[in-house]
């Protein structure tokens, strides 16, 4: 060795790592742990480190680079308590509401202690009102605290990632406390964890349906609004976020194992071939207005996280009180180190972004596709990997942006949702409907997307379940305390003469044959299907269409726990049924829009008849008193020939909607076909098997009894 050369020390490694801001966050090496944390307005910083007895150790970070206060603290190691006091300008109406008596979350902490706060009034930073002095009451014990924790190995969490095509997808939305707080096969002390949602009973069900995917209401620690706590309820669905990076505590199994329970939980669904998506929160945060507390972000760097009007005022985009200014540097940044964190070290396979258009409104403005934020994700080696899912709309009329996203998202279309249950309510004719199940061209070819580019639903965690959609003509809300005026007024639902619950058997059988041919529309339609947790067995709100709160104190088992005891096992056995058809047939999860008589080889892969057998005409997609619909598929062209020359089965067929009465159908007769046709689908039976498997001939005439979907398959 040269007498040049310098074997590196770990005191070394530490001076290099006081020196350097990043990374951001609490980091612990063999010297300590190097904490950083982005005050650009600040001029003094504190970690302040909690002991077991409560008492506090303040300590000063020593360095300020680009903003980012930053030093290393020796006898800090993982498993220790800490928050931050921020020294610097209290100037409200510029935004800087800097106040060291508070305690402040780190905003890339990895872990958090507790999951709601003490005494809110403790919280505030200011005094009197929001513009005034401000307050010198101290936060400690009253707010959560930010945990230390070790590093994960680089990768771990890719090795059995399923990478399941967009095509081949069906995502399934779920709340993980709720999903399992009832199950009867989960063990008591795991039910409503990440643990009791890993458990082979709850997998077990999912593979059985056939979903390849779960979409997880957030599951970032959060705390409950000013709000709703003032009306003593609690948060439960969790669009409340308190830390992007940190799993919520109140899943865990065993208190302060929330990190390696979800990646457990993640493994588990791995394993069994199950990709996880996050629903993820960035467009607002816990702290609500500037009349709310002062957790984290705000007493770090307001004008930085959040979007201020001239007065220091909140643009609020969102409906919560504040908007994150998704246009910031240090926001891109937040965000997309969030994202990473939890799909390279937590496993994840895909985001969905709540109330994503407020991310790309710059200054609260015009809505820009090619946002910073928007283009720092869609361009990242590692995210690019990553499902991105945008729910394309904020709280404003001016956010609503359904079609406008870049190529590489996907949307909820709630178009979808609203055609079809305006369809099988007998509201619209077939026009708007048609062009839904056929993957919304209208929305997406424009761009150079494809029908995985809609995300397909026709209810979800907002509004009624699919069982209350056909029981409810209002929303009945009252048990969350806003007296009736939260969640949607415009439901298109019905109750089939009663409203609620009731024995009528023909009522009964008249809402369980409508719930049917809505799902089968939604799993049998081009593009993604969303399905919610529970609507495959029948669980109900009871007319609740925003569930989103409980009452303080409720634990997780009991906040709207999905009802297994109930469960319809004959509707479960449909939608696996439904599934395995979508499966079964190429044509129905096809990776590109159909070309109609356009087609300029082989034979028109979609062509659309009434319920005479003739094919439409231009007035007849305005005739909104038209509820019969037939659309001959061809799919060939998706298919690899069979030894025989011939497409294999299941690639040709006919897709038949009927949302009238009892009456006669004629089946289309394809100009180019003449074989038979034989059912392989029939949603007026309670199982979907068709009672009549016969061989039809097209042109055949044959009776429906109601509302009904029927899938015939081409015979070869």
């Amino acid at each position: 060795m040269s007498s040049s050369t310098r074997v590196h020390t770990s005191a070394d490694r530490t001076a290099e790592a006081d020196r350097s801001p990043f990374p951001l966050g609490a980091t612990p090496g063999d010297g300590g742990t190097h904490f950083a944390v982005h005050a650009p307005q600040c001029d003094r910083v504190q970690v302040c480190l909690i002991g077991d007895d409560g008492r506090e150790r303040r300590v000063d970070l020593p360095d300020r680079t680009f903003g980012i206060w930053h030093g290393t603290i020796p006898d800090a190691g993982p498993g220790s308590r800490y928050g931050y006091r921020a020294h610097g300008p209290w100037n409200p109406r510029d935004g800087l509401r800097t106040n060291p008596h508070k305690i402040l979350l780190d905003p890339w902490g990895r872990q958090v202690t507790g999951s709601d706060v003490g005494d809110t009034g403790r919280l505030l930073a200011y005094d009197d009102e929001p513009f005034g002095s401000m307050s010198c009451v101290d936060s400690l014990g009253h707010t959560p605290l930010s945990v230390v924790t070790s590093a994960a190995s680089p990768g771990t969490a890719q090795h059995r990632r399923p990478r399941i095509p967009w095509e081949d997808t069906v995502i399934y939305e779920l709340h993980v406390g709720s999903y399992s707080a009832a199950h009867p096969g989960v063990p008591d002390a795991l039910r409503g964890t990440y643990l009791g949602f890993a458990h082979p009973a709850v997998i077990g069900h999912l593979v059985h349906l056939g979903v390849t995917a779960v979409e997880l209401l957030p599951v970032h620690a959060f705390v409950t609004e000013p709000p709703v706590r003032a009306r003593g309820m609690r948060n439960h669905w969790g669009y409340s976020t308190a830390s992007f990076f940190a799993p919520h505590p109140g899943y865990a199994a065993v208190p302060g194992n929330e990190i390696a329970e979800f990646r457990t939980m993640v493994t588990a669904l791995h394993d069994a071939g199950i990709e996880v998506i996050l629903d993820v929160v960035f467009n607002h945060t816990c702290e609500w207005s500037v009349a709310g507390p002062s957790l984290s972000w705000r007493g770090l760097d307001a004008p930085g996280y959040y979007l201020l009007n001239d007065t220091g005022h909140d643009i609020d985009l969102t409906g919560c009180g504040n908007t994150v200014d998704g246009a910031s540097p240090i926001t891109v940044r937040m965000i997309c180190d969030s994202l990473r964190y939890w799909a390279a070290d937590m496993g994840v396979d895909g985001f969905r972004f709540d109330l994503a258009s407020a991310l790309g409104r710059r200054h609260g403005g015009a809505f820009d596709a090619r946002a910073a934020l928007f283009t720092a994700i869609t361009t990242d080696p590692v995210l690019t990997e990553c499902k991105l899912i945008a729910e394309p709309w904020d709280a404003t009329s001016e956010g609503y942006q359904l079609g406008r996203f870049g190529v590489q998202w996907s949307e909820w279309n709630d178009r979808y949702r609203d055609a079809t249950r305006r369809f099988w309510a007998r509201r619209s004719g077939v026009r708007e409907i048609a062009t839904r199940l056929t993957g919304s061209e209208d929305l997406y070819r424009h761009s150079g997307r494809r029908p995985s580019s809609s995300i397909n639903f026709v209810t979800a965690h907002d509004g009624f379940t699919v069982a209350d959609a056909v029981s409810f003509t209002r929303k009945h809300n009252a048990a969350n305390g806003e007296e009736g005026r939260d969640g949607s007024d415009h439901n298109e639902s019905v109750n089939h003469g009663i409203e609620g619950p009731t024995d009528n058997r023909a009522i009964l059988t008249a809402r369980a044959r409508h719930v049917r041919a809505l799902l089968a529309t939604l799993l049998l339609s081009a593009g993604t299907p969303l399905l919610l947790a529970g609507d495959e067995f029948g669980h109900t709100q009871r007319g609740n269409n925003n569930a989103y709160c409980v009452p303080a104190g409720t634990p997780v088992s009991e906040a709207w726990p999905l009802d297994w005891e109930r469960a319809d096992h004959e509707r479960i056995e449909f939608v696996r049924f439904l599934l395995e058809l979508r499966r079964r047939v190429p044509v129905l999860r096809q990776r590109r829009f159909f070309e109609g008589r356009a087609r300029t080889v082989g034979y028109p892969d979609l062509v659309w008849f009434g319920g005479d057998g003739n094919e439409l005409q231009d007035a007849d997609w305005h005739d909104d008193d038209r509820h019969t619909v037939q659309a001959w598929l061809d799919g060939s062209g998706l298919a690899t020939m069979s030894s025989t020359g011939r497409p294999p089965p299941d690639t040709s067929g006919l897709f038949v909607l009927h949302a009238g009465d009892s009456m006669a159908v004629t089946l289309a007769s394809p100009e180019w076909y003449h074989g038979d046709i034989r059912c392989v689908f029939d949603s007026s039976t309670s199982d979907g098997r068709p009672i009549d498997s016969a061989a039809y001939r097209v042109g055949s005439s044959f009776s429906l009894t109601g509302p009904t979907v029927l899938v015939f398959r081409a015979e070869n």
